[in-house]
């Protein structure tokens, strides 16, 4: 149940993410990001997440925002990363999609493992509530 509860709040949390990028100036960038998070969390809350989707999704952003480290790590500080919420440019809006990424990272982790977890125990035969199996995980 608390499973679930997490994934729904994450879930909307995603589609706010998403829905907040339409005055970015790379909305076809973090939009397709920030829905699939959406999209897994709400089929985690469903039951039905697939767990190597989840699981590639925590990878790939991830790496990407290592890549963005070096960028941001001693060009900015911790004040123009969440006190000011105007668009600065550079390493401040670096930091902020660094983070995006690693929220979205964390997040698909928890999914993945869920649903790793679900599928093990529908396996074994163990069932309970949300334990459908996923066709090709």
């Amino acid at each position: 149940m608390i499973r679930r509860g997490v994934a729904a709040l994450l879930c909307l949390t995603f589609v706010f993410f998403a829905a907040v990028q339409y005055n970015d100036p790379d909305p076809y960038v973090w939009i397709p990001v920030y829905g699939a998070a959406a999209l897994l969390c709400g089929l985690e809350v469903a039951g039905r997440a697939w767990w190597p989707g989840a699981a590639a999704l925590a990878a790939g952003t991830l790496a990407w925002a290592a890549t963005i480290v070096p960028r941001v790590w001693g060009h900015t500080n911790a004040r123009d990363l969440f006190m000011r919420w105007e668009m600065r440019g550079g390493a401040a809006e670096e930091g902020r999609e660094m983070f995006g990424l690693v929220i979205v990272a964390a997040s698909m982790t928890f999914v993945a493992l869920a649903a790793r977890r679900r599928q093990a125990r529908a396996a074994a035969g163990g069932g309970g509530p949300g334990s459908k199996p996923v066709a090709g995980a």
